[in-house]
């Protein structure tokens, strides 16, 4: 596989000539798709002017009356709702806008959180409900949302404030939604007190509708769609449903919370016991809804069992609030597995993130003012701690290069007769005390860590809105430059963090050809250069301190190599102490025996055929 001049000045004159081609395409298609609708707004408008204009308001107003006469018929023997008023309760870290039509949460703004475009995070909205249905009369039922609740009143407490909303009949059922806000939490107490529980509700089930939609809060929709998901704790387990899916997941009664999580927030319903059942349907709006902000819609029905009492309290908990690791676990009932910090096949990496990675982070964050030195000094923490696999890889590279010249010979004696030039070349690294997988197997211990550091980037909310250097925030990518066009598996954006990460990955393979015998297969040769240009792609719309910790690791990867490899490492003391070794007995493990009858064995397969072949 040669590269001369022509070639290269070919392939980049190509790679222009394609990227040349997407640009012109890209600013064609949106010349033609701007003139395409120009066209269909002239004809919209033509066809407007010849219809008669309708009254809007006139409209709106008959749907008003119209459904303020089916709520009134639906209110039974309660007041139906009237217009809406929202009462806020707030404390050091939130604004509750309370709603009396229902009673309930509408939205909670979080004072201490932004969204990407510099506006307060609001969870909850228009969209969001807390509802159940109760019987009003006979052959009547209505939604909770149906009814006119009447604020009590806020009541102040030494430790935070509670706040009653109440709706009654003449026949003394009555409901009241009793919420607590305690000072500095982002958990609300919620009791449900039912007089005539065994009218209200039909066979005594009560079942909480709870719809929600999660708005868009960070930069990349995308990307935080891909980190959101409906997580729940079922029979003392955390588990989750990924947003991506979009499907229905039933809860058994032993269900202890539920809740919508995006990728730095969450909503949840804790129940004061379990619930009796559960049953949530989520979807996310496809890639051409963008526009909506919504990253997912979910609708839950969460069943409570009064069956046979008169009167009935159902005491529930409700979170909003960031999914900060430490508030989480504050709370209890493994919330704070809404932070994960490994899953899937790597889930064992969350306790390297919980038990040495966050305390270690957490301490520099403590002393240090910038997010990206405290990126910094956790990165050579852990250089630190995996040096001596570190040191064990080179060293065992050393021992093999040393090797190299005597392998070597093997290959010229054994020419094309590979099964022979395996078992002299196990042979010969029995003899020297040299494990061939010796290079491999630190490098494989170092995968973990890895991905315990991608999940630890990715979940870590402390590193939101953190800037450093050109990075204006950490938890997102950085963007030195915007692309007029989006290319596939890259994006629509550059990021130098990503650059510096895919350089540095570059150098060491560089580096490590240089130190390295040259390899007999072209094809090997060149592919240590294939993982560092794929993370061109992989990684550019990955979290800047991601990168940038990949960036430091691997410049600390560089001089570790050359300082180790230059003046740590002498590879005529390792050809010396390799040559006593060949002197020593060497004892043979059941493994390495039988590896060897194999060996042998396919050896004597090889001869015979060779002889008969020969006869022929």
């Amino acid at each position: 596989m040669n590269f001369d001049r022509n070639t290269i000045i070919g392939f980049a004159a190509m790679m222009v000539l394609l990227f040349g081609y997407i640009f012109f395409t890209q600013r064609q298609q949106g010349a033609l798709e701007a003139e395409k609708q120009k066209t269909a707004d002239s004809l919209a408008k033509v066809e407007a002017a010849k219809k008669k204009l309708v009254d809007t308001a006139v409209v709106r107003q008959q749907a008003a009356v119209q459904d303020s006469t089916i709520t009134a018929q639906a209110a039974g023997e309660f007041q139906p709702a009237l217009a809406e008023e929202l009462t806020v309760v707030e404390n050091e870290l939130m604004k509750v806008s309370f709603t009396n039509k229902g009673g309930y949460p509408k939205s909670v703004e979080l004072k201490n959180y932004k969204r990407y475009d510099g506006k307060q995070v609001v969870l909850g909205g228009d969209a969001h409900q807390l509802i159940y249905s109760v019987n009003t009369a006979n052959n009547k039922a209505a939604l909770t949302s149906q009814l006119n609740f009447i604020n009590a009143g806020i009541t102040k407490t030494t430790d935070g404030q509670t706040i009653t909303f109440r709706i009654a009949d003449s026949a003394g059922k009555s409901i009241e939604h009793i919420y607590t806000i305690k000072n500095n939490s982002y958990l609300i107490d919620w009791n449900v007190q039912l007089k005539g529980a065994d009218k209200l509700l039909t066979q005594g089930i009560l079942n909480l509708n709870w719809d929600i939609t999660a708005k868009q809060q960070e930069k990349d929709l995308k990307y935080e769609k891909g980190q959101s998901n409906l997580g729940y704790m079922e029979e003392g387990d955390y588990d989750f449903e990924a947003a991506g899916t979009g499907d229905t997941k039933k809860f058994g009664d032993k269900t202890k919370w539920v809740g919508v999580k995006q990728q730095f927030f969450n909503t949840t319903i804790l129940a004061g016991s379990t619930f009796a059942y559960g049953e949530s349907t989520w979807a996310v709006p496809e890639e051409k809804d963008d526009s909506l902000q919504k990253v997912m819609d979910v609708k839950s029905v969460l069943r409570f069992n009064l069956a046979g009492a008169s009167q009935g309290t159902i005491p529930m908990q409700l979170y909003y609030g960031p999914n900060d690791f430490h508030t989480l676990k504050a709370i209890g009932n493994k919330l704070e597995s809404h932070v994960q910090l490994g899953y899937g096949i790597f889930a064992f990496v969350k306790y390297i993130n919980r038990f040495v990675v966050m305390p270690v982070f957490d301490f520099f964050d403590r002393n240090i003012g910038s997010m990206g030195i405290v990126i910094l000094l956790l990165t050579f923490f852990i250089r630190l701690i995996i040096s001596p696999l570190t040191y064990s890889s080179y060293l065992s590279g050393a021992k093999m290069k040393v090797l190299r010249p005597e392998i070597d010979e093997l290959k010229k004696k054994h020419g094309s007769d590979q099964q022979a030039m395996s078992m002299e070349q196990m042979k010969l690294f029995r003899q020297a005390g040299v494990n061939p997988l010796g290079g491999c197997i630190p490098a494989l211990l170092q995968i973990p860590i890895f991905f315990a550091l991608y999940s630890f980037f990715n979940a870590n909310i402390g590193l939101r809105g953190e800037s450093f250097l050109w990075a204006k925030d950490l938890s997102s990518y950085d963007t030195i430059a915007t692309l007029p066009f989006n290319i596939p598996f890259y994006g629509d954006h550059v990021s130098l963090f990503t650059i510096t990460a895919t350089i540095t990955s570059l150098l060491i393979s560089v580096y490590n050809m240089q130190m390295t015998p040259t390899q007999d297969n072209p094809v090997m040769k060149y592919m240590i250069y294939f993982f560092p240009i794929m993370l061109l792609f992989i990684f550019n719309s990955l979290p800047s301190a991601l990168t940038w910790y990949y960036t430091v690791s691997n410049i600390v990867t560089l001089g570790l190599q050359f300082v180790i490899q230059k003046f740590i490492i002498n590879e005529e003391k390792i050809h010396a102490k390799l040559q006593e070794n060949k002197k020593k007995p060497v004892t043979k493990s059941k493994w390495q025996e039988r590896l060897e009858q194999v060996q042998q064995s396919n050896q004597k397969v090889q001869d015979m055929q060779k002889k008969q072949g020969g006869k022929k």
